[in-house]
């Protein structure tokens, strides 16, 4: 494996909790799987909703399913700054002191009074993957993501998260991603 891993582009997108996905599309609401992700059980839906900010919105931003335990908007700095909304750097599922905004579905809408935040870059990896690199749950590690067009870029503060249920990838924004020029299925090098 040499300590290589993908690295995926998590544009921007939201995560619902139950509670929130029936105030935003009507009760008893299910997600339409549009299509699989590469971690295991996580899909891209068909149903998108209004993200709104201080000064301005997005109108159709993708929600990722299943739904989860507290809705979560996933946005870059650039997006964040762009509609006027405050997004910490945060690992998922860590949103105490997190930004706000409004979601608007077509049955309803909900004031987020936290949520927001742009994904702390990390690595997904399984238990057999992290023995193989010599990883450990929670380490940060750097990452060297080469490119062909002069703007390779080494990421530092990159957080390995093990699971056995998670498919070795690397996962940054847009604003990340363009930064290094990136393309699509890039390979990059793990540096401990």
């Amino acid at each position: 494996m040499k300590n290589e891993v993908l690295v995926e582009i998590s544009a921007r997108h939201v995560h619902v909790s139950k509670e929130d996905l029936a105030t935003l599309f009507g009760e008893g609401y299910e997600l339409t799987n549009k299509k699989w992700l590469s971690q295991p059980g996580q899909f891209a839906c068909e149903e998108r909703v209004r993200v709104v900010g201080a000064k301005s919105e997005f109108p159709a931003v993708s929600i990722l399913g299943p739904v989860r335990p507290e809705t979560q908007v996933e946005l870059s700095l650039t997006d964040a700054r762009s509609i006027g909304v405050t997004a910490p750097v945060r690992e998922s599922g860590d949103l105490e002191g997190t930004g706000t905004c409004k979601l608007v579905g077509p049955a309803g809408e909900v004031e987020l009074t936290k949520g927001v935040i742009a994904a702390k870059r990390h690595i997904h990896a399984t238990p057999a993957d992290a023995e193989e690199m010599g990883l450990e749950n929670g380490q940060i590690v750097s990452v060297e993501i080469p490119t062909a067009n002069g703007r390779a870029l080494t990421f530092g503060d990159v957080v390995v998260r093990v699971s056995e249920s998670y498919a070795l990838a690397m996962h940054i924004d847009t604003d990340e991603a363009n930064a290094a020029g990136m393309a699509p299925n890039t390979i990059a090098t793990v540096i401990k």
